[in-house]
């Protein structure tokens, strides 16, 4: 088994977690998967995978070994599909990931946008609150908050900065009373939004004349959903801080209140980011053309209000 063999199994079994489904994406048979990855583990002498009869999850040493293989494998990945700029019309796979409630939004309008213009694109979309490597995930391109968006990617801004509010249900306040100032909610209940990948909570953001400044609350309620705290919001369970297009039906339908709106800034809003030299693949390029197409013509701007 040559090198790039071993690798090629070794990434569908990892993959997969599954002998049968990596045979089945492989096209070979199970026993012939099996086989080549017991012939890898001896040849270099250590279990890659641990088996059970219903499960198969990757050893340290396996995990190890997938996170140095995925950035390789996405630069020969990329090497070939690069070959695609020779060809007039943008054709490939696309794989985006985007967070859960902006990616949604976003996604309804541009992926329908690119099927129309360039059919021969496909897509796999990832809605992910979690931070994310794109070249070590194996992803084209992404969507976040430009504060998200490390330094060495090329970013596209897609939509207008956006807006967030600290609210919860009328009745919250009737019992608890409205805080007028930020420093206020420090003796009150809070609902906090916790990132899936670190696990941090992210600080609650607020400006007073030029300053700018943050607040950790205690929180008696978590999660790392923002349509599930917007809904305990609304049972009443706790203040909460979330983005506008998060609650703004709650807000106009009665169902939360805003408070502190003087306090809170907005957010720099959503952008496509991507590695440098991905931008000369054509499906990119297309990419690219569309995003910025809808941000000139503002349609993000009216589903990320």
């Amino acid at each position: 088994m040559s090198a790039l063999d071993a690798i090629r199994l070794f990434l569908a079994v990892a993959e997969q977690r599954s002998f049968t489904q990596a045979a089945r994406s492989l096209d070979i048979s199970p026993t012939a998967v099996s086989k080549g990855i017991r012939a890898l583990e001896k040849k270099h002498g250590v279990a890659l995978f641990a088996r059970t009869t219903r499960s198969v999850a990757l050893t340290e040493a396996g995990q190890a070994l997938l996170a140095a293989l995925r950035p390789a494998v996405g630069q020969i990945d990329e090497a070939f599909n690069e070959l695609a700029q020779f060809s007039k019309r943008p054709a490939g796979h696309l794989r985006l990931c985007a967070p859960r409630a902006f990616g949604f939004l976003v996604a309804r309008v541009l992926v329908p946008r690119m099927r129309a213009a360039y059919p021969d694109i496909s897509f796999d979309l990832a809605l992910d609150d979690g931070l994310v490597d794109l070249v070590a995930d194996g992803y084209d391109a992404g969507i976040r908050l430009g504060q998200s968006i490390a330094q060495d990617m090329v970013a596209i801004r897609l939509s207008r900065p956006l807006a967030w509010s600290v609210v919860a249900a009328p009745g919250y306040f009737e019992r608890h009373g409205v805080p007028r100032a930020p420093r206020e909610l420090l003796a009150h209940r809070t609902l906090r939004y916790r990132f899936p990948t670190s696990s941090l909570l992210p600080p609650w953001r607020f400006a007073e004349g030029d300053a700018g400044f943050q607040l950790d609350t205690d929180a008696t309620l978590v999660a790392n959903d923002t349509r599930l705290l917007a809904e305990l919001a609304r049972q009443g369970l706790g203040i909460a801080y979330l983005p506008d297009m998060e609650i703004e039906d709650d807000v106009r339908d009665g169902r939360l209140q805003r408070v502190l709106t003087g306090f809170v800034p907005d957010s720099s809003g959503l952008f496509l980011y991507f590695p440098m030299r991905a931008q000369n693949q054509p499906k990119m390029r297309a990419l690219i053309e569309q995003a910025g197409l809808l941000a000139d013509e503002g349609l993000l701007d009216i589903v990320c209000p």
